[in-house]
């Protein structure tokens, strides 16, 4: 087997195995009978019938771009991403596309260690025939609760656990993915509107600057705009701005 198809099989069954996380919680899992088992690569898991196992297949691969947006720092990164472009005032450059390719390869570069910790800990085993899927599917959701537990504020948790009426927990690991996934989803959203505003203040600055000189000199048929982007991408490029704003961002992830 090559390099390449190994770790091209190794990223497909962590992606599917994360979305049977999302649609699968442990009080499902032991309500179900154990015989039955889904059919995903790379997983061992019988099914009733193969119009079930097509129909949950088709489901988790549907569902992929929620888990994505839900389970993993994509969203922050992109809110960061969307708040600079904002405050250079460069509108497209650089475009949607770029952006986002740059913060799927981060969000990579951050979820690969919970990735391998989900292959090391729940696949390998089921693929040996060591455990069922459903024990699978409880091993898998540790590796992926510390990490959002991680980063999900208290106030977030408390909000979503009030809200399920579910007995209040001994420890935050015993918490439900219900609970855990949208709190963490507000969490990010947070961090990622008050890193943007941050990233904001000081071309904010230059714009003022920049509209107060042009009044006061009479500059009143030019734009101040047209003369402060190009001095806040100017800026920007002596800075290595990139550099900073990417490197403090992944900093904040615990690197």
């Amino acid at each position: 087997m090559s390099v390449a198809h190994f770790i091209s099989r190794k990223c497909l069954n962590a992606v599917l195995f994360a979305a049977a996380l999302f649609l699968l919680t442990p009080a499902v899992a032991s309500a179900a009978p154990q015989s039955s088992v889904i059919q995903l690569p790379g997983l061992s898991v019988r099914g009733d019938s193969n119009s079930i196992t097509i129909i949950l297949l088709l489901t988790l691969l549907t569902l992929l771009p929620a888990i994505l947006l839900s389970m993993t720092p994509f969203v922050r990164i992109l809110i960061i991403f969307h708040f600079l472009r904002q405050a250079l005032g460069t509108q497209t450059a650089p475009t949607n596309q770029t952006l986002i390719g740059l913060a799927l390869f981060l969000t990579y570069f951050i979820m690969q260690p919970v990735g391998s910790a989900i292959h090391e800990q729940a696949i390998i085993p089921l693929e040996h025939g060591r455990i069922n899927s459903w024990q699978a599917l409880d091993r898998g959701a540790g590796p992926l609760r510390s990490f959002m537990l991680g980063y999900a504020r208290e106030k977030d948790l408390a909000l979503f656990a009030e809200m399920s009426r579910e007995p209040r927990p001994k420890k935050p690991e015993d918490l439900s993915m219900r609970i855990v996934v949208p709190a963490y989803i507000l969490s990010e959203l947070k961090t990622g509107f008050q890193i943007g505003a941050v990233l904001f203040l000081p071309f904010l600055v230059i714009d003022l600057v920049t509209a107060s000189v042009t009044t006061s000199i009479g500059m009143l048929q030019l734009p101040p705009v047209v003369i402060s982007t190009p001095l806040k991408i100017l800026l920007f490029v002596v800075a290595d701005g990139w550099n900073l704003v990417v490197g403090s961002m992944m900093k904040s992830f615990h690197y």
